[in-house]
């Protein structure tokens, strides 16, 4: 069944046989930014969604939205402070 989606870039509407959060024209956009958040995980690898977040300056809620595509994955890790640690 065809579906009526709405691109959360432009806000332009279409249809597409599953369900999707941009258009045809948007993929780029939205690829670069998931380069973005990968190429941060590359270098901070123990990063969290709020600090990836505040660290690309985008919404936490674009770091969970790529988690519930599958995506990306939750592992569990050990937590560093950047600081070191020390006080």
């Amino acid at each position: 069944m065809v579906k009526a989606c709405v691109c959360r870039y432009c806000g332009k509407v279409f249809t597409s046989w599953k369900e999707r959060t941009c258009c045809n024209e948007c993929v780029k956009i939205e690829e670069e930014e998931f380069e973005r958040i990968e190429n941060y995980l590359k270098r901070y690898p123990n990063s969290n969604a709020i600090q990836i977040a505040e660290g690309l300056d985008i919404s936490p809620f674009e770091i969970v939205r790529f988690i519930d595509e599958g995506r990306l994955f939750v592992k569990k890790g050990e937590f560093k402070s950047i600081g070191g640690g020390k006080k």
